[in-house]
């Protein structure tokens, strides 16, 4: 009977340590890897979440920018930091394009992952510098087929959703551009002001005051509506090209092995953080739509997008070693 007894004590103290753990945390610093560079669309997503992260839970959420490789150094870095809670990365969709696009990649985006939740969405817009002399969707791509390989497009790197995007309207219309890779979408942005690259598809934060201010000229929005901080610019239906939508959708993960505690209480304060007024407000002045799901759903959504995106690949003939 005693043995029995403390079994049992034993089994019952180890099942209150993760409430007790989920109630200490966070005690120090969490880390918020970001994997794109200062400027882009994640970077200031990034840190309009860590700073409501930090006003909910009491300690510091600190950015740190890894960029490289379409996301994929930073991911990589994520993956392998240690599962306590400490260390999460904001994913962008290159966390289900890169394991479809690259043969080998250095980390698994269902295995090496514990989802916590969605946070945000954005569209993108197609983007031309003021020089180049189409004025409409339809204009560019009459005009790119006039001059096969002479336009170019910028990217954050091979395999972003940006790069997806331009991808795709080569695909959809057999348009033929150059690719001109960057570290980030936001010095592709810079590239275009500049008059380097002759277009951009990237995601409206990073665009919208230039947008505003004449130095680039917004051609379509890809998303199914218009967008009310911007209806003047029509859609890639009412453009004339069908089925050309390019929705960048961000989430937050931890390393495999996180416990689930922590998760739990991740996700629970992001819901929270979400549902807060001011949050909404702030999140759509920058160009997002906040999002909220559960880790499970999360983890169902990075699924489904392996799907999508490796018919996008596919039908671009995208290869990368």
């Amino acid at each position: 009977m005693n043995v029995r007894r403390a079994v049992i004590a034993i089994l019952f103290a180890g099942a209150m340590i993760a409430p007790v753990a989920a109630q200490s945390y966070p005690s120090k610093p969490i880390r918020f890897i970001l994997p794109f560079p200062p400027g882009g669309p994640t970077d200031i997503l990034g840190r309009i979440i860590g700073q409501k992260y930090a006003s909910q839970i009491g300690q510091p959420v600190v950015p740190e920018n890894r960029p490289g490789a379409g996301g994929n150094v930073g991911t990589e870095y994520a993956a392998k930091q240690p599962a306590d809670g400490y260390a999460i990365v904001l994913a962008s969709p290159s966390l289900s394009i890169s394991p479809v696009l690259y043969k080998k990649l250095g980390y698994d985006p269902i295995k090496d992952f514990a989802p916590i939740s969605l946070v945000a969405q954005i569209p993108n817009v197609l983007l031309v510098h003021p020089s180049v002399p189409a004025k409409t969707l339809k204009e560019l791509v009459q005009l790119a087929k006039a001059n096969p390989g002479k336009l170019n497009f910028g990217s954050g790197g091979f395999g972003t959703a940006n790069h997806l995007g331009s991808e795709m309207l080569k695909s959809l219309t057999g348009v033929n551009l150059v690719h001109v890779p960057y570290k980030g979408s936001n010095e592709a942005m810079v590239a275009m002001m500049g008059g380097h690259v002759d277009m951009v598809v990237i995601g409206v934060p990073s665009s919208l005051q230039h947008i505003k201010a004449g130095r680039v000229r917004a051609l379509a929005v890809l998303a199914a509506g218009r967008l009310p901080y911007l209806p003047e610019v029509p859609t890639s239906k009412e453009a004339g090209i069908a089925n050309y939508e390019v929705l960048t959708t961000y989430g937050t993960l931890a390393p495999a092995g996180t416990p689930r505690d922590i998760v739990n209480r991740l996700n629970a304060e992001w819901i929270k953080i979400a549902a807060m007024p001011d949050t909404r407000e702030k999140l759509q002045a920058a160009g997002y739509e906040p999002m909220t799901s559960t880790p499970e759903q999360y983890a169902e959504f990075t699924k489904s997008e392996m799907v999508r995106w490796a018919k996008v690949i596919k039908g671009a003939n995208v290869k990368m070693e």
